[in-house]
């Protein structure tokens, strides 16, 4: 991506993974960074650290399933900054592992509030600051398991193929915006939502490795690069899509 000298990105789930390495690529792009995150503290270590590589980032603690967190989140941002050039909406849980028939009914609402229901709101409230602008890029986080079924995690399969539709539908509302609304889809990726779901157990670690085509789990940094890309001039004629950054995996 080219060098940015005025340019603010928002990232959400900035504290760790995905969203932590997004949020350092932007900032080495030359982003102002405003970093939301449930976690606090990761949150205020990520933004000292991206200070100390001389770069520009504030913190705002915020929950994404939280109407008036966001709503206050992106006020933030641009009373902060006066604009919002891209978005990162990254924020997700993965919830219990369970078959449907035995999914919680509380498991299946906290997935679906922070997945699904907490990007929408980031979009509710991002897209009339951008559309005041007349130009914007959004990223929405999704997941393989929004393009392909997965056993016995029905609360998080449903809440990213919903975040593939919201996204595709939204990106047709503002096509003809300058707003530019796309989803990510990551594999198998290093991440502690992936050491939590194994346990860091050595044998679940190489299922899933290989289950990967290219042999291998990917890194944060990968997925990050992805969406730099959708958010740069370079992605100028792609809005609706769900990218898969996955190894090869939905390809099987």
């Amino acid at each position: 991506m080219t060098q940015s000298t005025d340019k603010v990105a928002l990232v959400t789930g900035a504290s760790s993974g995905i969203g932590r390495a997004t949020a350092m690529a932007f900032a080495s792009a030359g982003f102002r960074v405003v970093a939301a995150d449930i976690d606090a503290d990761k949150g205020a270590l990520l933004v000292r650290q991206i200070k100390e590589m001389g770069h520009e980032a504030v913190f705002i603690k915020t929950d994404v399933s939280a109407s008036q967190d966001v709503n206050r989140m992106v006020k933030e941002t641009i009373d902060r900054y006066g604009r919002l050039d891209c978005a990162f909406n990254n924020a997700g849980i993965e919830g219990e592992s369970a078959s449907t028939a035995e999914c919680s009914e509380a498991n299946w609402q906290q997935v679906l509030a922070v997945n699904l229901t907490g990007i929408w709101l980031c979009m509710k409230y991002q897209l009339p600051h951008m559309l005041k602008q007349g130009h914007g890029a959004i990223v929405n986080c999704a997941s393989i398991a929004g393009l392909v079924g997965f056993q016995n995690l029905p609360a998080y399969v449903a809440s990213k193929h919903g975040v593939v539709g919201l996204t595709r539908a939204a990106a047709l509302e503002n096509a003809k915006s300058g707003i530019r609304i796309n989803a990510v889809c990551p594999g198998v990726i290093m991440t502690p939502m992936i050491e939590r779901f194994t346990a860091n157990n050595a044998a679940a670690l190489s299922q899933l490795e290989a289950g990967e085509p290219v042999g291998r789990i990917g890194n944060p940094e990968e997925i990050a690069s992805a969406v730099l890309w959708l958010s740069s001039g370079g992605a100028s004629f792609v809005t609706g899509q769900a990218l898969a950054v996955d190894g090869g995996w939905v390809a099987q």
